[in-house]
């Protein structure tokens, strides 16, 4: 079967359309979450959830299991649900992996069986994709993480002033299961004010103006002095560390690099914006922020930063990261402070 976008997929549930068997894999579990939800919530009422669902690890099954786990009759209902956890161990499990094939072949039309992959294994099963209804549930770019924030955010009675959700955004990443932590934490504060900018900032302990983003954007724009003065406050912050500001980095440059051939084909102004845009869409790289201020900043970068400066840059910036990666002379701090001198002299 052809894999379904999570858009197609919602809109099929809502019409009531149920399909035998889904197939759910990507790095996304929170993403996975909400959809085996929403097929529960479909295929099942909540009087009769207890006796029609039943979850198990594949890795726990053999292949009776598998078919009487698959066969079992629904009790006082339609039908009833199995949800399959970690797929992917069938791979060590052939025989079990061959009788779930089989009944996929042959489904029971009072069975819905979601078969779920975990996030450690990206690629799409083939037999599973080709029998089942498929759905990737792969990372968010900011924008649709965004849009994924403000969705819940709505649900659980909060509303944001202006910037909050984005500076929120900017601190955590696009890590739908750390934004789901702080909408928990963002919940407990009195209801019916929006959230400031500010209160972000004390609830996860990232000022505006002191993100990894804004480390970036000072190393890009030529400000030595501020870069630097940041990056004790950026890596003090969790879940940040040397390989991940490196790696920041160099999908910036790879992007004005982009952005930059554009810029020399003569493209200026909003031409050239959707020139950098086109090629953040090809690329849909993860970690980057919302496409819109990206391409902004790639156009209004691109004419400091001519091919030979990005080339410089990019060889800098593997250096460092070798160098974090591999050293025990240097704390990250030195490597990458060394490294902003490089670039930032380097447009000399």
């Amino acid at each position: 079967m052809p894999v379904r976008t999570r858009k197609e997929l919602s809109a099929s549930l809502k019409k009531g359309e149920l399909a035998s068997a889904y197939y759910l894999f990507g790095s996304e579990d929170v993403l996975k979450e909400e959809i085996v939800r929403a097929i529960l919530d479909r295929s099942l009422d909540p009087a009769s959830r207890d006796f029609n669902f039943d979850q198990r690890a594949a890795g726990s099954l053999d292949p009776e299991a598998v078919e009487s786990l698959c066969y079992t009759l629904p009790m006082m209902a339609d039908r009833r649900v199995v949800l399959i956890r970690d797929v992917e161990a069938w791979k060590r499990k052939p025989k079990a992996r061959a009788a779930v094939i089989r009944y996929l072949e042959r489904p029971s039309a009072e069975t819905v069986v979601i078969l779920v992959q975990g996030p450690g294994e990206d690629a799409c099963d083939k037999d599973f994709s080709r029998l089942a209804l498929t759905v990737e549930c792969d990372g968010l770019t900011a924008a649709e993480a965004l849009k994924w924030l403000s969705v819940r955010a709505a649900s659980a009675g909060i509303a944001f002033e202006a910037g909050a959700a984005e500076h929120l955004l900017k601190c955590v990443g696009p890590d739908l299961g750390l934004l789901r932590l702080e909408i928990e934490k963002l919940s407990s504060l009195p209801g019916g004010i929006p959230i400031t900018v500010a209160q972000v900032g004390d609830m996860v302990g990232i000022q505006h103006g002191e993100t990894q983003y804004d480390w970036r954007d000072a190393v890009m724009d030529g400000d030595a002095g501020r870069a630097v003065t940041l990056l004790g406050r950026v890596l003090e912050q969790s879940g940040i560390s040397g390989v991940k500001l490196v790696t920041l980095l160099g999908a910036t440059l790879i992007g004005v690099g982009v952005t930059r051939a554009a810029y020399d084909r003569k493209l200026r102004g909003r031409a050239l914006e959707g020139a950098a845009f086109d090629a953040l869409r090809a690329a849909r790289p993860f970690g980057l922020g919302p496409w819109k201020d990206e391409t902004e900043r790639w156009a209004r970068w691109a004419p400091d930063w001519p091919e030979r400066r990005i080339r410089a840059a990019l060889r800098a910036t593997l250096d460092a990261d070798r160098a974090i990666k591999s050293t025990t002379i240097s704390d990250d701090r030195g490597l990458l402070a060394d490294l902003v001198m490089q670039l930032v002299l380097g447009a000399a």
